[in-house]
């Protein structure tokens, strides 16, 4: 059975909407978790806050089209976010695996906003690229912060191991 460009451009915003309750749960349980990296938990809970606002912006361009996101979705991506951190809890260079983690999936996140802008296009909703092009520069934001303090980040760790302090977290 064929889908219509609509449908698969609502299916992609239902999947973004999802996406951002994984990374609201990601942001979450690192913020709890970190003690060495100040800046980072700012930033991260900045970010938090930055994904909800995100939310509400899909969520915006869903009841534009009569529908709303996926329930179900939402839960299964904030399980996965909570699962991704908790196992990078149990390694002793937490903070190293969960900024790699980190830049990957605010990667996976630009792929997806770019994705959606040609999906609004195509199928003729001129309102949604702005609010998604607002989204994708946060996640773009997002990403360059972690690229900038990965080498601060690595050597603060290294730093906090060598001495014997925890330094995971």
């Amino acid at each position: 059975m064929a889908s219509s460009i609509r449908d698969i451009y609502i299916a992609g915003l239902s999947n973004a909407h999802a996406l951002e309750a994984q990374a609201i749960q990601l942001c979450n349980r690192q913020v709890e978790r970190l003690e060495n990296y100040p800046e980072m938990r700012e930033r991260l809970r900045e970010h938090a806050e930055e994904s909800r606002r995100q939310q509400e912006r899909i969520d915006q361009l869903l009841q534009a089209l009569g529908t709303s996101p996926s329930t179900l979705k939402d839960i299964g991506t904030s399980i996965m976010g909570n699962l991704a951190a908790m196992g990078h809890a149990l390694a002793q260079d937490e903070v190293i695996k969960n900024t790699f983690a980190n830049y990957a999936f605010e990667h996976f996140e630009i792929a997806s906003y770019r994705a959606l802008i040609e999906m609004a296009q195509a199928a003729g909703d001129s309102a949604a690229p702005k609010l998604l092009e607002q989204s994708l520069n946060e996640e773009i934001r997002m990403a360059q912060w972690i690229e900038q303090h990965l080498s601060p980040t690595v050597r603060r760790y290294m730093q906090l191991e060598a001495s014997g302090q925890k330094s995971g977290v």
